[in-house]
């Protein structure tokens, strides 16, 4: 039973996730920027009204924000915090267009604005690391300890023993790659290869679908074919394999995430399972109240998740800084000031509709619209 934390609780538990993991993604920005030789003006943890701030002996402003949202680095030649490029840099004098992040290669521009998702996937692969060398890998196998009677594995006859080789031709090795490939998948068709007794055949089966609780009092819809798991079976882990267990799983976990992001854009899977920050500073403050292991964990899926989010094909974010440096690497030339600009406005227009909408979602998953209507009824 988890018990609902503090409201202080629940902000410093946010905070605790949210900062460093936003200070990492900027760090890789400013960290390789400086290897390249470009000059850091301002490094931001937040948005919003100043809280704090020094500068350094390099010209640095190391400043804190009151919205503990998201973060930047502004390089010299950059116009604002969103990294668009002034157009006066060429402006500026020798030594200073030098240092400048517009006048240096393509690639060290690239390197630049991938380091900061890089790293945060660094960051989650280095904790997901530790987790395999202290604990193991599960390496249950994908056989069928039991089937429950009525469930969607019975009526597609699979039965106590049988090895499942794999779902929609997508191979089965483990007991957990079974759970995650059906989980997102609810009420969704599967042509299954079944091993039995060294003959494989293949089985028809509808993905069962389950109403789950996330531990934390939400409920949603998750796919299950009925099928338990038999003796588990935990390897332990050397510290040389620990990094590539971690990076196993870190790879499971981005693919689930574009899988779910496609069924939400295909109308799969409703929008109203996105979330977005209040949702995140719930779940934080209660992952707090678990221990500090669920705690470290959850900080590793939200830098994941930051990394991800982050790459994502969007202006405004690396992702977007990322496409246009390959169409200028096609084109040999920079796009367009006006395409850039208007690719930005557009991007920044999704992003706010996107929070309105994971806003909306995480007060209507707390209840606010029924008390509302209560109020007004």
């Amino acid at each position: 039973m988890i018990h609902n934390p503090g409201f202080l609780l629940t902000i410093l538990a946010f905070v605790a996730v949210i900062g460093p993991l936003v200070f990492v993604h900027e760090l890789g920005h400013y960290l390789v920027g400086r290897w390249c030789g470009v000059k850091a003006e301002a490094f931001s943890i937040g948005f919003g009204p100043e809280i704090a701030a020094w500068v350094d002996k390099r010209g640095t402003r190391w400043r804190l924000a009151a919205l503990p949202l998201g973060g930047y680095v502004r390089f010299k030649g950059d116009m604002n915090a969103a990294s668009q490029t002034d157009p006066k840099w060429l402006e500026m004098s020798v030594q200073d267009r030098a240092e400048s992040f517009p006048a240096k290669p393509l690639w060290q521009r690239a390197a630049i604005v991938a380091a900061g998702p890089a790293i945060n996937f660094l960051f989650a692969i280095l904790i997901l690391a530790a987790f395999a060398f202290l604990h193991g890998e599960s390496r249950t196998p994908a056989v069928a300890g039991s089937v429950q009677p009525g469930s969607a594995a019975a009526a597609a006859g699979i039965k106590v023993g049988d090895r499942i080789v794999s779902f929609n031709g997508r191979t089965m090795t483990t007991y957990t790659d079974m759970v995650m490939y059906t989980r997102i998948r609810p009420g969704e068709p599967v042509g299954v290869v079944v091993d039995r007794g060294g003959r494989e055949f293949t089985v028809q089966a509808k993905i069962g679908v389950a109403m789950d609780d996330d531990g934390f009092g939400e409920k949603f819809r998750v796919g299950r074919l009925g099928i338990g798991p038999g003796e588990p079976v935990i390897e332990p882990v050397s510290l040389l394999r620990a990094p590539v267990v971690a990076i196993e799983r870190t790879g499971q976990i981005i693919r689930t995430m574009v899988e779910t992001l496609v069924q939400v854009i295909g109308g799969d899977r409703s929008v109203k399972e996105l979330g977005g920050p209040l949702k995140i500073a719930q779940v934080s403050g209660q992952a707090a109240t678990l221990g500090l292991e669920s705690f470290i964990f959850f900080i590793a899926l939200i830098s994941i998740n930051l990394g991800f989010i982050n790459l994502l094909p969007i202006p405004m974010l690396d992702g977007g800084h990322l496409l246009f440096y390959g169409v200028e690497a096609v084109q040999r030339r920079p796009v367009s000031p006006q395409v850039q600009d208007w690719a930005y406005r557009s991007g920044l227009a999704l992003l706010m509709t996107v929070m309105l909408l994971v806003t909306f979602n995480d007060l209507s998953s707390f209840g606010l619209w029924e008390r509302l209507s209560g109020l007004i009824g």
